[in-house]
């Protein structure tokens, strides 16, 4: 038990650290911004209290707001992120969820990419509505929605791939 709580707490901290030192500085065209800190929230124990993951998802997202001075956007999106988790979670596992038997180092590539997908497309399309918050620039807020997805999908995955996958 203990472990588990200071392997969250340690990812939690290095999450939160690569996105303010390294991640909130690329800004490639103006459209690509990867939010990794994301990672936090699909990797979070899956038999844990929601309420927990709710208040964690909200300090973290806080604490990026904080970093990034954005107002609280962050911790809108992650708060519905964490609030929709068990949706993506049933969406993308099915019955591994419904038995409560998910564990992401060893399930299929192709149901944690949809899992990464799903969460990744709807916690940027949040972020980047409330950030614009101007529903003529529907464009606008798709397009940064996809764009950065697609990067932070890709980061996402592979930091999930490398770090906490089995080696067969």
């Amino acid at each position: 038990m203990n472990s588990i709580i200071s392997a969250n707490i340690i990812r939690f901290v290095v999450l939160l650290l690569v996105q303010v030192v390294i991640c909130n500085n690329i800004n490639f065209l103006g459209y690509i911004n990867p939010f990794i800190y994301i990672i936090f929230i699909f990797l979070f124990p899956i038999k844990e209290d929601r309420l927990v993951l709710l208040l964690v998802s909200f300090v973290l997202g806080m604490l990026v707001d904080l970093f990034s001075d954005s107002g609280g956007v962050h911790a809108a999106a992650a708060v519905f992120l964490a609030y929709s988790r068990p949706v993506l979670l049933k969406t993308s596992f099915g019955m591994l969820y419904e038995h409560q038997s998910v564990k992401f180092s060893n399930t299929e590539i192709g149901s944690l990419i949809t899992y990464v997908t799903f969460g990744t497309l709807i916690h940027h399309f949040i972020l980047f509505s409330l950030e614009i918050f101007n529903i003529s620039n529907i464009l606008l807020i798709l397009k940064k929605t996809l764009v950065s997805s697609i990067f932070t999908i890709l980061l996402s995955v592979l930091i999930i791939i490398l770090f906490s996958r089995n080696k067969k």
